[in-house]
């Protein structure tokens, strides 16, 4: 696991909580308003799938980074 794998890591996890962030709001936002989204369980729910997302590129490695 070199420098490149980690950057790679690094954006994939971003780009998992950047979209599990957006389904959130948008599902909430459509329900209940922009205002009543939980803003503390969004973060949650996106930091969640960030980790899940690292850890199973940790364990079945990434097509992007060469070995």
């Amino acid at each position: 696991m070199n420098r490149d794998f980690w950057t790679a890591l690094a954006k994939r996890a971003l780009w998992t909580f950047a979209q599990a962030a957006l389904s959130y709001i948008g599902v909430l936002g459509v329900t209940v308003g922009l205002t009543d989204i939980n803003w503390l369980q969004c973060l949650n729910v996106a930091a969640l799938a960030a980790v899940i997302s690292a850890l199973k590129s940790i364990v079945a490695g990434m097509p992007e980074v060469s070995k």
